[in-house]
């Protein structure tokens, strides 16, 4: 089993990094506790305790190793993984990244489904309901001149991939965590599921500085199908912000993920 070194961190509560999904919390300096904010969200993070001690061993990066520590309410607790959230701009990052991408996705998706990770079915059904909301309350917002090209990348994503494999299903540079040229760890994996491989290359790829990404993309060797996958996952990106603005009610979620939508729509809309 793999687990980071119980160091002191330099972290304390009123900085440590929240989620949209789990509240956290840094405890002693050296333990991460996480609770759903939402009873929606309590079947993941249960499966995340029974994945992710399987998964560890296996990959070449840390990764957290949660444990139950309390029902009511659900609490996860895992050592905490030093570092600082990659800044997406170094080579050294990149290549690490990538090949524990490449690690990551050539685990037998029956195995991992078998400790606990949804399948791929019910990942596709799951997204799938999640563009049909978009397409309801998300494309309508969209500047006129860039309603089509959204209609056109959803109808991309129905597309089911061609090997889905175990993914992280969020893999943003937040949840990676670097000290210097090491990456210490791939923290939130709240997302994980068998999916579409090319998610986890979407912001490693396109959300990064180039220098991170030739070294991803280098290491991985994806195909030319899987990059312009990874660019639609990109482009899809903010509009799970607006869904998330929408459903708690913040109104500048939505707005900053109309912003994101419109931006990337703008840069790489006719690409697809």
């Amino acid at each position: 089993m793999v687990i980071a070194p119980l160091v002191e961190s330099p972290l304390v509560d009123d900085d440590f990094d929240d989620g949209w999904d789990m509240s956290a919390r840094l405890v002693e300096g050296r333990w991460v506790e996480r609770t759903p904010r939402r009873a929606v969200v309590e079947p993941q993070a249960r499966r995340e305790a029974e994945f992710l001690p399987w998964l560890a061993p296996q990959l070449p990066l840390p990764v957290p190793v949660p444990v139950i520590t309390s029902e009511d309410p659900l609490v996860l607790r895992h050592a905490y993984l030093p570092g600082r959230p990659c800044p997406g701009t170094s080579a050294a990052h990149g290549r690490e990244i990538g090949e524990f991408l490449r690690a990551l996705h050539s685990m037998d998706p029956d195995s991992a489904v078998a400790h606990g990770l949804a399948d791929a079915e019910a990942a596709y059904a799951a997204d799938q309901a999640i563009r049909d909301r978009m397409a309801v309350d998300v494309l309508p917002r969209l500047p006129d001149h860039l309603r089509r090209a959204g209609e056109d990348l959803l109808a991309r994503m129905t597309r089911r991939p061609a090997a889905p494999c175990p993914v992280h299903g969020d893999l943003g540079l937040d949840h990676i965590r670097v000290t210097g040229d090491e990456v210490t760890g791939v923290i939130d994996w709240g997302d994980s599921r068998v999916g579409d491989p090319a998610l986890d290359l979407s912001a490693t790829t396109y959300g990064s500085g180039p220098g991170f990404a030739a070294a991803v993309v280098a290491a991985y060797v994806p195909d030319r199908t899987l990059v312009d996958r990874a660019l639609d996952w990109h482009l899809l990106g903010p509009w799970h912000e607006v869904l998330f603005g929408l459903d708690t009610d913040q109104e500048e979620f939505v707005v900053s993920g109309l912003q994101g939508t419109v931006t990337r729509l703008d840069r790489w809309g006719d690409a697809g």
